[in-house]
């Protein structure tokens, strides 16, 4: 087993878990803190009483008007918002098994899931109809339970919704075949949690689909709970945590982050339903946030901001994230304004979140950190099939008591996914790492993205975070492209700083040569006003690898 000598103190290295589903954690909190606001949405707020009294009520249409059974998926289609979470708790306290869906996706992708889960019931946001139309008319859903963010809002807060996203009239759409979703709540009586246990079905949360289709992971109440506890449990989180959200809550890391590890604490979520970093800096500063948990790009353009200092953010006691290495000019400023560590981690869909978290007291920069509770991780060779040592570059391997129950309804996929080594059944990553003689893990890049220039091996994660080092970039993504002379070669898709004064790509190479070795440097320099991302604001590097092939 990997050693841990960075082990944080006061952190016990096996994690007790309470033997309860997920809904029993809501139902805990809102016993012990009534009063306590969990909730604040743009200048609403709402106690764990008034949440827990609402996720009651949606229950009981879900178990009584729509006769939804233990196990029956339901899909969740909302961004950030108070009825995501109603909804999701909702739906696991009536036994059902949550479905999150990136809202960012279109109707041929949501037809997908709906067909490959089998779910009759879809929960969405009003701006969502449209996508939902086709398949609510082709009589793919039972129920279409349409939600406002608007009516949860404070309509005369300063802070406003984004306009595609502000209060719009709903009644139209009951013509439509749709559900409103706070009328469900308004006449609808509190249920009793069904009764399922921890090892029931949860949430099946949908991989980025490398290759091919993309495949449900399915999670018991109990992973889940894993790395919400856990997450807890390392960050020294209690009910006077003030949480930002601006994670997504359908991905698995601002699922547990921002929603399920406050909710199991006691704390307070501030949440945005779209990224705006001015309004992050200005909700830190109004609510005394304590704790933000982002996507790296989040926190990168956050960083960026050309008057940041101006904000109050004495309050953050804790900073971090993941989805890809922060690079240290970034970390550098962040830590020069707040005095923290950005703390990094990392996890996969596979793993609902977190397996590796740097200490807090111990942090260090473009590392995924040490295994936490329980898990056991390595670095091995696909070619050799053996364990690898301090230092060598292989894939990461992991298993541990997060780890999902397997792909649904893809028995040979799930299969495929696994390694056994030395007797134990390892999950493969796909990423490439290495760990050093302390026990740290730290990424090189995913397996399928590397360039091979001549023979030689580029990783494109480690030529940007070099990148990030030049003052005129504010993010870049570097993609192999076909040159007849090496086969491959790296380009560098560019935002930068300044975009009415763009820096000349023959400088930017010239700079590269200098800060790293030939081979590495691209060849290749493209400016851009803004690059593509996905829901949880990872950049599309296929997509950007996709159009390069077709120009």
């Amino acid at each position: 087993m990997t050693p841990r000598a960075k082990w944080p103190s006061g952190v016990e290295k096996t994690l007790a878990l309470p033997e309860q589903p997920l809904a029993a954690n809501l139902i805990a909190s809102a016993r012990r803190f009534a009063q306590r606001t969990a909730i604040i949405f743009h200048g609403a707020h709402y106690d764990y009483q008034t949440l827990l009294d609402r996720v009651e009520k949606l229950s009981g249409y879900f178990q009584h008007g729509q006769g939804l059974k233990p196990g029956d998926r339901v899909l969740l289609f909302m961004q950030n918002s108070p009825q995501f979470i109603i909804s999701y708790y909702a739906i696991l306290h009536a036994g059902g098994v949550v479905v999150p869906v990136n809202p960012m996706s279109r109707s041929a992708e949501l037809d997908y899931i709906c067909s490959d889960t089998g779910a009759k019931i879809i929960c969405l946001g009003a701006e969502l109809c449209e996508v939902v139309a086709p398949l609510l008319r082709a009589g793919k859903f039972d129920c279409a339970l349409v939600a406002d963010y608007a009516q949860m809002a404070d309509p005369n807060y300063d802070l406003a919704l984004p306009k595609a996203l502000q209060k719009r009239d709903l009644a139209p759409l009951a013509a439509k075949g749709f559900t409103l979703w706070h009328s469900v709540i308004d006449r609808h009586s509190g249920a009793e949690p069904a009764r399922i246990s921890p090892d029931d079905l949860a949430v099946i949360p949908y991989s980025s689909g490398t290759t091919g289709q993309p495949k449900g992971c399915m999670h018991s109440h109990r992973t889940v709970m894993v790395t919400a506890v856990g997450g807890v449990q390392w960050y020294g989180m209690d009910e006077n945590c003030v949480s930002l959200a601006t994670m997504p809550m359908f991905h698995v890391t601002g699922m547990q982050a921002v929603m399920n590890g406050p909710v199991y604490a006691g704390g307070t979520v501030v949440i945005m339903t779209r990224w705006d970093r001015r309004i992050a800096a200005e909700l830190i500063q109004r609510y005394q946030v304590t704790r933000w948990r982002s996507i790296a790009a989040m926190a990168i353009d956050f960083a960026n901001m050309p008057d940041l200092e101006r904000y109050d953010l004495s309050s953050l006691r804790a900073i971090g994230g993941g989805g890809a290495a922060m690079p240290a000019p970034v970390a550098h400023r962040l830590k020069t304004i707040t005095g923290l560590d950005y703390i990094e981690g990392y996890g996969l869909s596979e793993t609902m979140a977190a397996t590796h978290i740097n200490p807090v007291e111990d942090a260090r920069p473009q590392c995924l950190g040490i295994p936490v509770f329980d898990v056991d991780a390595c670095v091995w060779s696909p070619q050799s099939g053996a364990k690898l040592g301090a230092n060598e570059v292989g894939e990461i391997l992991l298993t541990g008591p997060q780890l999902f129950l397997g792909y649904w309804q893809r028995p040979k996929e799930t299969e495929e996914v696994f390694v056994a080594v030395d007797g134990t059944r390892y999950l493969r990553t796909g990423d490439m790492g290495y760990v050093d003689k302390d026990g740290y893990f730290y990424m090189v890049d995913r397996l399928k993205r590397m360039i091979n220039a001549a023979g030689y091996k580029i990783w494109p994660a480690e030529v940007e975070a070099i990148m990030h080092g030049h003052p005129e970039i504010a993010e870049v993504c570097v993609i192999g492209i076909t040159d007849t002379r090496r086969g491959e070669t790296a380009k560098a898709v560019i935002v930068p700083a300044d975009n009415e004064n763009l820096p000349d790509p023959a400088d930017i190479i010239r700079w590269c040569k200098t800060n790293m070795a030939a081979y590495k440097c691209p060849t290749h320099i493209e400016f851009v006003a803004h690059l593509p991302k996905s829901g949880s604001s990872k950049v599309l590097w296929r997509e950007l690898t996709e159009q390069a092939r077709q120009s």
